[in-house]
């Protein structure tokens, strides 16, 4: 049997093959919650044959969506928004999961196809929050400085989205500590140039992220998986690495984390990013490999037998599409067919099988 779609189990929860939707923001909300593009986007996913399905980072709080139409669970009516969404997916066989985020000095700007940039005050935006009070890029707003007193209420804010979570019927939690979100700002030192507990050396600017990581952990059931996203490397000299990203793993291990969701770059514009097929794979499979974690890989995995290899040969334990799903939503199905392994078709759809 192809090993992409063997089972995987994470606790007590058994995710029914390896390909897992990767975090895509669609900046289609309205005011956080998701609507009929959600419920079609996620949904098609499931029907397409994904294992698990992952929903865009939702930010828990308004202040930490990357754009006014994100998604966002800082509210009881915001998770009740996304039962329709999870009960379908569950329907079609597929696991769900919800990715929390604070987009911390990477918030408020525009969807990409409206430019990206900055959004005024008067247009819906506000001032964005992080470390230190420097923009992510030339023309971006300046973030104000956490203070130690905004850092405890955004734990409890991921706290208490967390509980929002489980009671909306998700499976899977992950932490977005990637791609030059307030996690991750922590985490690097040319985002992070405080001087006080969370600054400095890699045990500081590590002590939010694993704050963090622990009370989601502490509010999530023992019986289902959490997920870390994380960037393992900046691509940019004197950054994050891969080394600083092994010990940072190694710390979210001993929390309970099951499973490290390997990305990498997004904290500053001008990285050079060696981007190719499967080049972020040996970051998943080094981090696996040196601390006996289960990893999932991501970036430009495209081809079922590219695919196939990586699970095979234990390079990682997952791979997450994010693109290749946009442009096809049913490549679960088409590459269970190429593979020569068995996938459930919906029996809406058995006709065109062939």
């Amino acid at each position: 049997m192809s090993q992409l779609f063997s089972p995987l189990k994470l606790r007590q929860l058994t995710i029914p093959n390896r390909i897992f939707v990767s975090p895509m923001c669609q900046y289609s909300s309205s005011d956080g919650k998701p609507d009929s593009w959600h419920f079609v986007h996620y949904g098609s996913r499931a029907v397409g044959g994904a294992g698990l399905v992952i929903t865009e980072a939702v930010a828990i709080t308004p202040e930490g969506r990357i754009s006014p139409d994100d998604l966002g669970i800082w509210s009881d009516e915001h998770a009740e928004a996304f039962t329709s969404s999870i009960d379908f997916i569950k329907k079609q066989g597929s696991t769900t999961g919800i990715q929390l985020a604070h987009a911390g000095r990477k918030a408020s700007v525009a969807a990409p196809w409206l430019g990206g940039k900055p959004v005024d005050f008067d247009k819906r935006g506000w001032q964005p929050l992080a470390p230190s009070p420097i923009p992510f890029d030339i023309g971006h707003q300046t973030p104000r400085e956490a203070t130690t007193e905004d850092l405890e209420i955004i734990i409890q804010q991921f706290a208490e989205a967390t509980r929002r979570s489980l009671k909306a019927g998700f499976q899977v939690v992950e932490l977005h500590a990637a791609h030059g979100y307030l996690l991750h700002q922590f985490l690097s030192p040319l985002s992070n140039q405080r001087n006080d507990e969370f600054g400095g050396s890699l045990e500081n600017r590590m002590r939010f992220p694993l704050q963090v990581a622990k009370i989601v952990r502490e509010n999530w059931p023992e019986n289902l998986p959490m997920f870390v996203r994380i960037s393992a490397t900046d691509w940019v000299s004197g950054g994050w690495d891969l080394q600083q990203s092994i010990e940072f793993c190694r710390q979210l291990k001993a929390l309970g984390i099951d499973l490290i969701d390997c990305s990498s770059g997004g904290l500053v514009p001008d990285a050079v990013i060696p981007a190719g097929p499967g080049f972020q794979v040996p970051l998943a499979t080094e981090i696996k490999n040196t601390l006996g974690m289960t990893t999932g890989a991501v970036g430009l995995i495209t081809e079922p037998a590219q695919a196939e290899q990586i699970i095979a040969t234990e390079l990682s334990d997952a791979i997450l599409l994010g693109r290749e799903l946009l442009r096809n939503p049913y490549w679960p199905l088409e590459a269970a067919q190429a593979l020569g392994s068995k996938l459930s078709w919906p029996a809406q759809y058995e006709r065109a099988k062939g």
